[in-house]
């Protein structure tokens, strides 16, 4: 929808007001990316992940696994 201004029946549900976007490409003023599924890092906050992805997505937050020892 951003980059593509014609109307199909699986997008008339979405009201006029919230195709800003599509305008703010159109000037320039921001870039729309493609991120792969595997890559949202949102995903280690909003879902329960197996633990590979998990490392994988904190890994790329730059977090590190701590201990602390008590004495």
């Amino acid at each position: 929808l951003s980059e593509n201004p014609v109307f199909h029946g699986r997008s008339k549900h979405i009201d006029v007001r919230f195709h800003f976007l599509r305008n703010l490409v159109k000037d320039g003023s921001i870039k729309l990316s493609y991120y792969n599924t595997q890559n949202q890092l949102i995903d280690i906050m909003t879902k329960p992940l197996k633990l590979e992805q998990f490392l994988k997505l904190r890994s790329m937050l730059s977090m590190i696994e701590m201990f602390w020892n008590r004495v």
